[in-house]
Order: C-alpha cells, then sequence, then structure tokens
C-alpha cells in the first residue's frame, strides 16, 4: 500500500487551508465542520481564512451489513431530514422500514450531540455568507449529500465544500450539489478514508469540544496551538477510556 496522504487531520487541514486560501470567497465566512472528524479540520480551515466555525450535525445510516457505508443520512435542518441513496439501499438490503428505524436512532444522536457541543453557543447566521462545508474525507457522498441539500435553503450566498480526500465518483456528483468543490487528493480505486491518513484516531467528544473553545479564541491562536490542543484531549480521552 502507499504511504498515507497526510500525517493526521492538523496536516490535512494546513493543506486544506492553503488551497482555499487561493479560491476566491467573498466575506462574510462561515466554516460548518462535520461533527466529528471535521471539526479539528474545521477549526484550522477557519482560523486561516478568517471565518467564523459552526458545525453541521449530520449522521449517516449505515447498511446493515456494513455499517461505514453510507445508504442514507439524517442532518439537523431544525426537524430531520433524510437523504436516501435509493440504489445502493436496495443493494444493500435496506429497506424502508429499517432506513426509518435508523433515521430516529440517528436523530436522537444528534439531539445529543447538538446538547453536548452548541449549548450555550449563538448559532452563526448563514444568509448572505461564503459558506464552506468541511469534513475529513468523503467515501460515498451520501452524509455530506444529505447536508448540502438542507443547507440549501439557508440563504447562503455561495456554498463551498472542501475536504482533504474523496473518491472521484463522490466529487463527481457532489459538483451538482454546491457552487465549488475544493478537493486535495482523488485516489481511485479508493477503500477508506482513513487509509490516507497516518493518524485517523477516533474523534471523540472531548476532542469536539477543545477545537470549538479554541475557535471561540482564533484571532490570538494557530493552527499548531489547535492541534495541540486537539491532541491533548484525544490523549486525555483515550487515558480516560483506558482506565474504565
Amino acid at each position: 500500500m502507499s504511504s498515507p496522504l497526510f500525517r493526521n487531520r492538523l496536516d490535512a487541514a494546513e493543506a486544506l487551508a492553503g488551497r482555499l486560501l487561493q479560491e476566491d470567497l467573498p466575506p462574510p465566512r462561515v466554516v460548518l465542520a462535520l461533527p466529528r472528524g471535521g471539526v479539528p479540520i474545521g477549526a484550522v480551515v477557519a482560523r486561516r481564512l478568517g471565518a467564523a466555525l459552526d458545525l453541521l450535525l449530520v449522521r449517516k445510516i449505515g447498511a446493515p451489513w456494513q455499517p461505514e457505508l453510507a445508504v442514507a443520512a439524517v442532518v439537523d435542518a431544525g426537524a430531520p431530514e433524510l437523504v436516501v441513496d435509493e440504489g445502493l439501499a436496495l443493494r444493500a438490503g435496506a429497506d424502508a422500514a429499517y432506513v426509518l428505524r435508523r433515521r430516529d436512532e440517528e436523530w436522537r444522536e444528534i439531539l445529543r450531540r447538538r446538547t453536548a457541543y452548541l449549548s450555550g453557543r449563538a448559532r452563526v447566521p448563514l444568509g448572505g455568507a461564503t459558506v464552506i462545508v468541511v469534513d475529513d474525507g468523503i467515501a460515498t457522498g451520501t452524509t455530506v449529500r444529505a447536508a448540502l441539500r438542507a443547507l440549501q435553503r439557508s440563504g447562503a450566498a455561495r456554498l463551498v465544500l472542501a475536504v482533504p480526500v474523496a473518491p472521484p465518483e463522490a466529487v463527481d456528483a457532489l459538483r451538482a450539489e454546491v457552487d465549488r468543490v475544493v478537493c486535495l487528493a482523488e485516489p481511485s480505486p479508493f477503500r477508506a478514508i482513513g487509509e490516507h491518513y497516518a493518524d485517523f484516531h477516533q474523534v471523540g467528544d472531548a476532542e469536539v469540544l477543545a477545537a470549538l473553545e479554541a475557535a471561540d479564541g482564533m484571532p490570538a491562536a494557530s493552527a499548531a496551538t489547535v492541534g495541540r490542543t486537539s491532541d491533548a484531549a484525544a490523549s486525555a480521552a483515550q487515558a480516560s477510556a483506558a482506565r474504565r
């Protein structure tokens, strides 16, 4: 297997921010990060672009036999908004009853995350803004497609999707959903996002909260500071888990 493209999410964030700085992105700018893996990246991108940072809460619905394969997704649009990849769902044996049951389960997790991450934080207004949706990578595109479709009613002046890595067919399919797609690498064949990172640890709630807290003080923070804070939070969470 070839060497990973990125050392970790911080490395990918720096590269992604550098590419976005070359784009025409009129202010005001808002970065919307997809929890959890997109948040450490979004914090760095927001700082580099001088943008506000907020979260875009969306949960994939995996195939019955392969949870990582998204056949549908539900997004927080005030009420749960569901987007289904009908062809993939049919091939995966995910019937309507299965999708609706999982929708309800994932909506409960969205509500939990909304409370855990955003309690007491004012949501950033999107009307008239250049909105940049950031994640740590795309696999099938179903999850991010649901998020983008919900955003199309937000009043954003321009909608940009920015990710470090994605399969070329997913990028092509998502171009119709946004004004611009910025993707650093489109490897083919594409197997898994994590294969393109040397460190692709699971991002926990502590790391998300650390990135959001760092973003609140972004003018004085550096990307390295965000990375160290996030890494420290991740280490603490892993140590805590090991003790349980």
